[in-house]
């Protein structure tokens, strides 16, 4: 071993020698901040409910299958106004939140037989992978990869091209579905983060987005947006302030398809494009609240949705507490002068932390959002490693060494596709969770994680191979 390598082994023994006195920091979680939670303010406004009778008795029965009706029409005109767009509850469905969203749209509008497959963009939000599964996608996720603007349509569309042509001589199969009142079964379904995506923080552009819609009627494709960080945009230098320039205000998917006015086969104005939006990230992920904006005759058929009907509408409760505050006008500031002004602080803190400790080992990091722009949103920073070692045995490093936990590249892939896209290189990183001076200190271990690595990558490997057989050990034996 050289003199190198054995000073590079004796500090990675130190190192989990004394892991256990570190503080765990989890740079993986994509939570907000406690120092974030309106809590003061949701408080303030379950009061003000539960004191009118005629307020909380309509709140805490069974409600509208569409949702709690003030509640969309304050959405209505918030999102009408940061938007540009004509205010129109009748856009507007309230649901338990972006994640349940997506299953009952995939519930109403998309069937195992009838839906060919739904095509992924890469990286991608790792967690909505098992949605698509449970709802009888298994085997047909198929990764479609970013480039600077977004999802790449050359890609998408030659992949779409690809499984149409394998699969014209099929036998026709019935679906499991069938024709049901308000509703239709889509061919297709392209799901994306379009402005600052989870993970790699991108933006689509306005002229990617117009290019997808249009590839989206072309193939009789739904296009689930999940918008859940359009209001979490700051600029990169300078002040914050409540208005927000052109690269902030990029028109949703859901507005260009409804401005592009209906397709003549479309009769009952389904359209193909709907935005999916959550209180989770302004207001708290236990408010389990979010909403779904698409044309009416979408909203209608997702209101039908057979777990809505008997239930009523998700999170009434929840939906009559924020429909209050944001009424008021009172999370609408929270956001300006907490959320925004809090994050954009993380952000700076975390890259200045990164170009510091990171980027001397060739770390590669997204500086804006959206292309020659100078903005970022979101939570998450996507970093490119070059050192010739896959950031899945950095990430089981980081936790044995140093207590750490990150996200390393591979968890993005688009599950059963992981071949289309891989990212072994990459690390996702979250600065909305950790206090801000843990952010600091995790950057600063994984950078002296890394400078162990790059001293000594044979051993790394090494281990993570053992760490592989034992694995396989323990599940041939069970």
């Amino acid at each position: 071993m050289s003199a190198s390598a054995s000073a590079s082994a004796s500090a990675a023994a130190d190192a989990t020698a004394t892991n256990a006195t570190k503080k765990t920091i989890n740079l993986l979680r994509g939570w907000p901040s406690p120092a974030l939670l309106p809590a003061g303010l949701l408080s303030g406004a379950a009061q003000r409910l539960l004191a009118d009778p005629a307020v909380y008795v309509p709140a805490l029965q069974y409600g509208p299958d569409a949702g709690y009706q003030p509640l969309r029409e304050g959405l209505a005109r918030w999102l009408g106004r940061h938007y540009g767009v004509t205010p129109d509850a009748g856009r507007i469905c309230i649901t338990g939140g972006a994640s349940q969203s997506v299953a009952c749209v995939l519930q109403s509008f998309t069937d195992p037989v009838a839906t060919r497959a739904v095509w992924v963009v890469a990286p991608c939000y790792h967690l909505m992978c098992p949605i698509l599964e449970d709802a009888g996608f298994a085997g047909r996720l198929r990764a479609t990869p970013e480039d600077e603007e977004g999802m790449d349509l050359d890609a998408l569309e030659r992949k779409i091209r690809d499984l149409e042509e394998r699969e014209k001589d099929l036998p026709p199969t019935e679906s499991f579905k069938g024709d049901r009142p308000g509703r239709k079964l889509y061919r297709h379904v392209i799901y994306v983060v379009a402005t600052c995506s989870n993970p790699s923080g991108k933006t689509m552009s306005l002229r990617r987005r117009e290019g997808l819609v249009r590839l989206a009627r072309k193939y009789d494709a739904l296009i689930i947006s999940d918008d859940v960080y359009d209001f979490l945009q700051w600029p990169i230098s300078g002040a914050l302030t409540p208005e927000r320039p052109p690269e902030m205000r990029v028109p949703r998917l859901c507005d260009i398809d409804l401005a592009m006015g209906f397709e003549e086969g479309d009769t009952e104005g389904f359209g193909n494009a709907i935005s999916n939006g959550s209180f989770s990230k302004i207001a708290g992920p236990g408010v389990r609240t979010g909403w779904v904006e698409a044309s009416p005759a979408f909203v209608k058929g997702l209101s039908m949705t057979g777990s809505s009907r008997s239930g009523g509408a998700p999170s009434q409760m929840s939906a009559a507490i924020l429909s209050d505050l944001v009424h008021s006008g009172e999370l609408e500031k929270h956001i300006e002068t907490a959320v925004r002004p809090g994050l954009q602080r993380r952000h700076r803190i975390a890259m200045d932390a990164i170009h510091r400790y990171i980027a001397p080992f060739g770390a590669l990091v997204r500086e804006s959002s959206l292309l020659r722009s100078h903005t970022y949103g979101g939570y998450f920073i996507w970093l490119t490693l070059d050192m010739g070692i896959q950031t899945k045995v950095i990430a089981e490093a980081a936790l044995e060494e140093e207590n750490l936990i990150i996200g390393s590249g591979d968890m993005f892939e688009v599950h059963g596709d992981e071949a289309s896209a891989k990212f072994d290189s990459a690390i996702r990183l979250c600065f909305a969770w950790e206090p801000e001076e843990d952010l600091v200190e995790g950057i600063r271990r994984l950078g002296d994680l890394l400078h162990r690595t790059q001293q000594d990558k044979g051993r790394y490997e090494a281990q993570a191979s053992r760490r592989e057989q034992d694995k396989d050990y323990v599940n041939a034996i069970k």
